[in-house]
């Protein structure tokens, strides 16, 4: 307990002189102060608090030991992740990307540099909530994703932003769904034409794209665009087969060529 609080103090007064404009080491303290035992030991304690879910304490105690560790220190890609995480669990996904941003631009070469960056695309998408709410934060996570794939190909973090853009692609197509159905209500049917378009030409591969073309098919048909009918029954034929509608929406002979 007492090298806890030693080592808290020593954060605390580094940090005060830094505000200040101070130099720790000026007046012979400095961050690398604590001996190898005390960091090993606060190291341990933030592990063992983060383990068991104590987020506020794992907070306190990993940047503590951030403050304290000397430059150069191996374990700082760690620590920065575990305090990214621990940002994350407690609902604070813009402080979890900063830290998880720092793993993998300032150690870009470590093992958790793939994972932090995965990491900062699912803090963003944890931001995007409902399909039709604004999709800034799920642009930005697809960003994110999409850096992950360039950086680090090949890896399992870089594997698994895959799926996770897969996830987004199926959000992003709901929401131009969903805005094709508003329009459709109020019977501005060319709007909802444009929209669905959209998705079908953006999102081909997602669950809700069938009934897109589908949709389409109704309004071209509505509007006695023949040939934009005729189009799309051979698409939906072709790419959505075995879609239940198909033959209601598009009897053999209309999808005939």
């Amino acid at each position: 307990m007492r090298r806890w609080c030693t080592l808290a103090l020593t954060a605390a007064l580094a940090a005060a002189l830094a505000g200040c404009g101070g130099k720790p080491e000026q007046i012979g303290v400095a961050p690398s102060a604590a001996s190898a035992e005390e960091l090993d030991e606060l190291w341990a304690q933030g592990l063992a608090s983060f383990r068991h879910g104590k987020w506020k304490d794992a907070q306190k105690q990993l940047d503590s030991l951030r403050s304290v560790s000397p430059p150069g220190d191996p374990r700082m890609p760690q620590i920065l992740f575990h305090l990214g995480e621990v940002s994350f669990a407690r609902g604070e996904n813009l402080e979890a990307v900063r830290w998880f941003r720092r793993v993998s631009d300032e150690s870009p070469n470590d093992p958790l540099a793939a994972e932090a960056l995965l990491r900062v695309g699912d803090a963003y998408a944890d931001l995007w909530g409902r399909p039709e709410l604004d999709p800034s934060y799920g642009q930005t996570a697809l960003a994110a994703y999409q850096e992950l794939a360039s950086r680090y190909p090949d890896t399992s973090p870089a594997k698994r932003g895959q799926q996770r853009v897969r996830e987004l692609e199926e959000k992003f197509a709901v929401k131009q769904y969903k805005s094709a159905m508003y329009y459709l209500r109020y019977k501005a049917f060319d709007s909802a034409a444009l929209y669905l378009r959209q998705l079908v030409a953006d999102y081909p591969r997602t669950s809700v794209a069938p009934e897109a073309v589908v949709k389409l098919i109704e309004i071209y048909r509505r509007l006695g665009y023949e040939e934009d009918v005729k189009e799309f029954c051979g698409y939906l034929r072709r790419f959505h087969a075995t879609y239940a509608d198909v033959d209601r929406t598009c009897p053999a002979a209309a999808g005939a060529s």
